[in-house]
């Protein structure tokens, strides 16, 4: 009896080192990976505000599907984007959060499927310089359709 008594208490042991160790090694590590990385940089509509040529893509993929101009203001008033030979399109900053610049737009002409309407919503992000977009276009087709595509704009 002693001896199993013993033996559960060796392995509690054994198994509460473990732990410690795994504990530890993980704290170190995360402990030494520098705090700026954890968290982006803010974004502020000042750092974003002119003129962007913009490429939109599919969600994979680098093949242009169209392109247009942003013109992004300092504040959230005035915000519009220009396809080719179209008149501008107003655009309604929702938020500035984080990293992140939240836009939307529509309903408006698609580009993309000729005599159809789409809304579309945009994350924008500034990353190496450029201004990279994550756009959810939703389509006034029957049954309604939406479509993930990307958009990278690089400064005028």
């Amino acid at each position: 009896m002693r001896r199993s008594a013993l033996l559960c208490c060796a392995i509690l042991l054994v198994g509460c080192a473990k732990t410690d160790t795994a504990a530890d090694s993980t704290m170190a590590v995360d402990s030494a990976i520098p705090a700026a990385t954890m968290e982006p940089a803010p974004i502020s509509l000042q750092q974003v505000a002119g003129k962007w040529d913009v490429r939109i893509m599919a969600e994979t993929g680098d093949s242009t599907l169209t392109t247009y101009v942003l013109d992004a203001k300092a504040d959230t008033a005035g915000w519009s984007f220009t396809f080719p030979n179209r008149a501008p399109i107003p655009m309604k900053v929702n938020a500035v959060a984080g990293d992140s610049i939240m836009t939307e737009a529509g309903p408006f002409d698609s580009q993309l499927q000729k005599g159809v309407k789409v809304h579309s919503l945009v994350t924008w992000r500034l990353r190496d310089a450029k201004l990279m977009g994550a756009i959810v276009s939703h389509y006034e087709t029957k049954p309604p359709s939406t479509r993930n595509l990307r958009a990278e704009g690089t400064r005028q």
